[in-house]
Parts: C-alpha cells; sequence; structure tokens
C-alpha cells in the first residue's frame, strides 16, 4: 500500500481571491507581515495493491482528471510506503 499526498495550487498570474481575503483578514487583526498568500487544496490517500505496478501514472491521471483543473491549476504529489504490522 502507498499513501499519496496531493497538493494543489493556483497557477502563477492567475487571481487568488480566497488567499486575499485571508491577507485583509490578518491586516485587521494587525498583523500585517504577511503577503502573497495563496489557497490550495490538500488530499490524502491510500492506493491498495493493484494489479498494475504503474502507480505514478493512475496517480497522474486522477491529478488531471480529477483533483485538479489544470487549466488553473497545478499540482504535486508525495507517496511513502505504508508499513503494516
Amino acid at each position: 500500500m502507498v499513501k499519496v499526498k496531493v497538493y494543489v495550487t493556483l497557477k502563477e498570474g492567475v487571481l487568488d481571491p480566497q488567499g486575499k481575503a485571508i491577507e485583509q483578514a490578518l491586516s485587521t487583526m494587525n498583523i500585517d507581515n504577511v503577503n502573497d498568500m495563496h489557497v490550495g487544496k490538500y488530499m490524502e490517500f491510500i492506493l491498495e495493491e493493484s494489479a498494475t505496478e504503474n502507480d505514478n501514472e493512475q496517480i497522474e491521471m486522477m491529478c488531471e482528471q480529477l483533483l485538479s483543473n489544470p487549466v488553473i491549476e497545478d499540482y504535486r504529489y508525495e507517496t511513502e510506503e505504508v508499513v503494516t504490522a
């Protein structure tokens, strides 16, 4: 089994209104040293052993077709083997 961690963020140059709203909220809390806030998504799941040994291809397909919008978002992922006792 493999634990997969997927991080999705807006591409450079895409407006991030949620990030701007957080920046403004922090400013109202007198926290003025935060700039260029970006908000993204984080997903984590276990990929069970499958008949194919091509986990990376499957993860790429999931990210490109479902977990992110490739027009406006970038993604990256990390994998780690799950050790069961």
